[in-house]
């Protein structure tokens, strides 16, 4: 029988938090719109946070822009756009970073670090002036493997736009290939946010959408203040696992597999507590410690052996060999465990790993929680990682021991040793040998295909509780997936840098500086950034540089945090931009599709057409001056959803199914072909009649019409603006004027454009008519960059 032997120890940690900037008044700087976009790809997660700001005071005003990431991602872009000028950030080396940044310095421009460490959150801040009556936009993208842990998948998403905002939203969409298991969102019991949460799902996609009004946000009573709203939104997820070899994605030049069987039995184990008694574990931490070290005896199974030993300036041992998990034998360990009293100890880091290291020989993985203030987690990982073992932070709160007994109910199940992956027809893997496999867990293993095979042969060896285990599987290589190769290859690139930093941690000489090289190559290639690399922000001119850096942990001096000066900054170039995160409402494998819309002219009877990208989320309707704002979801026929603000106090939301009003004091649901209805509301009237709904808002007033075909409902709005009005989105222009040029020409102000003659079903009418029209292209149609309009 085979059996898995671990050893876990205690020691401390250093934990630093910076303080938060004042949030600005809302009377001056009113952040008027804040969406996060979320995408996950296969555990792979991509994030957009894009926060809109202006300055509503004549003079110019200083605009600040923090939010807060999971510590295990990689920012991969930021930018700033001021009155449609945008500054990029650069991710390049840190060393040549810092000699950008020193020039700056010397200039005479100041600089502000834009990164600090929390528990499970990195705050990344920055600002910028902006002139009276400005607008200025915020970008932040950044990049995350999800790790299964407990047998669960969790994106952590913080919302705190530090004041009330007029269109807020978060949008998150699940891609994965196997249905999932459950689905769980944060309840933070509160009705304000149950009432703006909705969750769509599919066979393979899944929809998380929270949307809260300016009023909710400032009336919910867990999750807001008088700053607005200050949640973590949490979702858990885990899949279905039908196969045991687990689940191979590939693409043209990439694959991925994710390796998590569940059919096989747990190995009994054998485990070693090891106990730091010295004198940095003393109050709370050695009194947690106990508790958790109790809560664990508990959890051991019959057929577990285990071992306790503490030390300080000395070692001491509970007894002399692993003994059973027995009644007896738990009752004598609790006798041993709550008489451990903290003392003095050795504290020469050196002399600690080579004597772990030794003692161990690598017969069984390590594992250390670095409990508190004062031990550094740098060296932590280093032992942990030379015995194959992990390292974590533990910090001193009251939910230590509990953070504790998490920890190791991680690794309380082993159900396969000595894991071993091989692939045929594949190179460049990232790591293929793990020592255990636990449950709850997840084996995730990426690399480059290669041209030699049509196929990619996969081969998994390893030893369970009775015997010697192999899985054999072969895949044929997708081909013509353009977004799928896009994210296993980001997969693969992040992936890869996460291990090679903890390798480079343990090697030395030309070993540790190829892996180091190699890390910083690819961070730069896929513009991330991490230890190895910064991202400096330039921004308009006389203002200060400032830089991205990902943090990590400093010593603590004095109870005060120690700022280390090589810790600074670097210049910003345009980098590529990442992809784009998967449309809303497509199948992530699926090829862009066009919706053909028709446009009027103000002077001609031949109507104009355009074909509009799809699947996307676009913003249709923007006039922040009036608070009014509408957003649509369009997909292959028409739009499936549409959300109207306005005043940040109505609010409608409208989908092929329903048409839902809120107002802060009415909630009210109609439905499509129910009984003719009115409302009116102040400067809101709704009118609504079978498949139609006549709806306005201020001065802006939209008929929404809903069709089917091919058995499917979709919505399409007849957009009705008032003359000269200045509204942007995708249907800000109302009309457009032109003037037709021999040889398919249109003349569009001082431009000429190609024309086609073609036709075009107009939804803008209940009998959609199919009417004759110029087709164009669509750039020349849209107010703005298209990405203007683009909501992931």
């Amino acid at each position: 029988m085979d059996r898995t032997t671990a050893a876990v120890t205690l020691f401390g940690l250093l934990f630093i938090w910076a303080t938060a900037a004042p949030a600005e008044r809302a009377q001056d700087v009113d952040i008027y719109s804040y969406h996060i976009n979320s995408t996950i790809n296969s555990r792979y997660a991509i994030t957009v946070i894009t926060s809109c700001v202006i300055n509503r005071l004549s003079e110019s005003k200083e605009v600040h822009f923090q939010v807060k990431i999971p510590n295990n991602a990689f920012i991969s872009k930021f930018s700033i756009t001021i009155d449609g000028k945008t500054y990029d950030g650069v991710v390049k080396e840190k060393e040549e970073a810092q000699r950008q940044y020193s020039q700056a310095v010397s200039r005479g421009e100041s600089a502000g670090m834009v990164s600090s460490v929390g528990r499970t959150l990195e705050e990344f801040k920055t600002s910028v002036t902006v002139a009276g009556f400005s607008n200025v936009t915020f970008e932040l993208v950044y990049e995350e493997l999800l790790q299964r842990q407990h047998g669960k998948y969790q994106l952590l998403i913080n919302a705190q736009p530090m004041q009330p905002v007029a269109d807020f939203k978060i949008d998150v969409t699940i891609y994965e290939s196997s249905r999932l298991s459950f689905l769980e969102v944060t309840d933070p019991a509160d009705e304000e946010f149950r009432h703006g949460l909705t969750v769509t799902k599919s066979d393979k996609v899944t929809w998380v959408e929270i949307y809260l009004a300016h009023q909710q946000q400032t009336r919910c009573r867990n999750i807001c203040g008088e700053n607005g709203l200050d949640m973590d939104l949490i979702i858990t997820y885990d899949v279905e696992r039908p196969k045991s070899i687990g689940e191979i994605k590939t693409s043209d030049s990439f694959f991925v597999h994710f390796f998590a069987p569940t059919d096989i039995e747990r190995i009994p184990k054998n485990v070693v507590f090891v106990i730091d008694q010295s004198g940095s574990m003393g109050g709370r931490k050695i009194i947690q410690t106990r508790w958790a070290l109790l809560k664990i005896l508990d959890d051991l199974a019959k057929d577990d052996h285990f071992g306790l030993i503490t030390f300080n300036n000395e070692v001491k041992v509970w007894k002399p060999e692993l003994v059973q998990a027995t009644k007896t034998n738990l009752e004598s360990a609790r006798s041993f465990v709550s008489q451990i009293l903290n003392q003095g100890g050795e504290t020469d880091t050196t002399k600690i790993q080579a004597n772990v290291k030794e003692a161990i020989g690598g017969k069984f993985p390590f594992y250390c929680l670095g409990f508190g203030l004062e031990v550094k987690l740098d060296f932590l990982e280093k032992l942990a990682e030379e015995n194959n073992g992990l390292a974590r932070r533990i910090y001193e709160n009251s939910d230590s021991y509990l953070q504790l007994k998490g920890f190791y109910e991680e690794v309380a199940n082993p159900l396969l040793t000595n894991v071993q992956l091989k692939y045929t027809g594949a190179a460049n893997l990232t790591q293929t040998r793990f020592s255990q496999y636990y449950q709850g867990s997840e084996i995730v293993v990426a690399g480059q295909l290669t041209d030699s095979l049509d196929t990619l042969e996969t081969e998994i060896t390893g030893t369970s509780k009775n015997s010697a285990v192999t899985y054999k599987h072969s895949t044929n290589k997708s081909t013509g997936f353009l977004l799928q190769d896009t994210y296993i290859r980001r997969l693969w690139g992040f992936l890869t840098v996460k291990q090679l930093l903890i390798k480079e941690k343990i090697l030395h000489g030309q070993e540790k500086e190829a892996a180091r090289k190699e890390a910083l190559d690819i961070s730069l290639k896929y513009t991330f950034v991490t230890p190895l690399t910064s991202m400096v922000v330039m921004k308009p001119q006389d203002q200060d540089v400032q830089v991205a850096q990902k943090p990590k942990e400093k010593d603590y001096v004095h109870g005060a945090e120690y700022h280390d000066s090589s810790w600074a900054p670097t210049l910003f170039v345009p980098p590529p931009p990442p992809p784009r995160p998967a449309p809303r409402f497509a199948d992530p494998y699926y090829i862009p599709i066009y919706v053909r819309f028709l446009i009027s002219s103000t002077d001609q009877l031949k109507p104009l057409c355009y074909d509009q990208p799809a699947p996307f989320k676009y913003r249709m309707l923007i006039d922040p001056s009036s608070g009014y704002f509408m957003n649509g979801e369009l997909v292959d026929n028409g739009f499936r959803r549409t959300l109207i603000q306005f005043k940040d106090k109505y609010y409608l939301k409208l989908s092929t199914k329903n048409i839902r009003y809120y107002d802060g004091l009415n909630d009210l649901t109609f439905f499509w072909e129910q009984e003719p209805t009115e409302l009116h509301r102040d400067s809101v009237s709704m009118i609504l009649k079978d498949n139609e709904i006549d709806v306005t808002m201020g001065t802006i007033r939209v008929v929404f019409l809903r069709h089917k075909e091919n058995g499917e409902f979709f919505l399409w709005p007849d957009v009705k603006l008032p003359p000269n009005a200045d509204i942007k989105g995708i249907f800000g222009k109302a009309n457009l004027q032109y003037e037709e040029f021999p040889g398919s020409l249109i003349n569009l102000g001082d431009k000429q454009v190609p024309a086609t003659w073609s036709n075009a079903t107009d939804y803008r009418r209940s009998s959609a008519p199919v009417l004759g029209c110029w087709l164009i292209p669509y750039q020349f149609v849209l107010p703005g960059k298209f990405s203007n309009f683009i909501l992931v």
